[in-house]
C-alpha cells in the first residue's frame, strides 16, 4: 500500500521542499499543496521509474550539495573575472572527455547536471555506452587536471551516494 501511495519517498520530500522554496513563503497551505504535488507527481510518473534509485550514503548528499554550491559561487567569480578582464583570444576553451566509473543512470545524470550548473563548464554529450562524458570548459590550463578534479570532487561522492 505504501508503494502505491508514495512510490518514491525521497522524490516526494524533494518536490515538497522545492515547492516551499519556490513559494518563498512557509504556510500551512503551501505545505499541504507541496505535499499533494509531492505525492501526485511520483504516482503519475512511477511507470517511468521501474526501480527506486538506491541511496547508499544519505549524509554524503549534504556534503555533495555544499561542495556543488561552493563550486558554483567560486566559478561565478572566475567566469566574471574572465569575461571582464581577459580578452576572448586569451581563453583556452576546450572539450575534455571524463571517463566514468559510475554506472547508475541517476548518478550520471546528476554528474552531468552538476557540471552544467557550474559556470564555465557544460556537459555536451554522453557516450553511447555511458562510460564517458564530453565536457566543454571555458578556460582550461591542464585538461587532465580538470578531469581529475571532476572525478575527485563529484564522481567519487556520487559513487558513494548511488552505488
Amino acid at each position: 500500500m505504501r508503494k502505491i501511495l508514495v512510490p518514491h519517498p525521497i522524490l516526494t520530500l524533494l518536490i515538497t521542499l522545492v515547492w516551499l522554496l519556490l513559494a518563498n513563503e512557509f504556510s500551512a497551505g503551501h505545505l499541504v499543496l507541496g505535499l499533494i504535488l509531492g505525492v501526485l507527481i511520483p504516482q503519475i510518473t512511477s511507470v517511468y521509474w521501474p526501480e527506486r534509485p538506491k541511496i547508499g550514503a544519505p549524509l554524503t548528499i549534504v556534503e555533495y550539495a555544499l561542495i556543488v554550491l561552493w563550486d558554483i559561487v567560486v566559478s561565478n567569480v572566475q567566469v566574471a573575472r574572465l569575461v571582464l578582464f581577459r580578452r576572448s583570444d586569451g581563453l583556452r576553451s576546450t572539450f575534455v572527455t571524463v571517463p566514468l566509473d559510475i554506472t547508475a543512470p541517476e548518478a550520471i545524470t546528476t554528474l552531468a547536471g552538476t557540471i552544467t550548473m557550474t559556470p564555465g563548464t557544460v556537459s555536451a554529450d554522453l557516450s553511447a555506452d555511458g562510460r564517458a562524458l564530453l565536457v566543454h570548459c571555458l578556460d582550461v590550463d591542464d585538461p587532465a587536471a580538470t578531469v581529475a578534479q571532476i572525478k575527485a570532487r563529484y564522481e567519487a561522492r556520487l559513487k558513494r551516494i548511488f552505488e
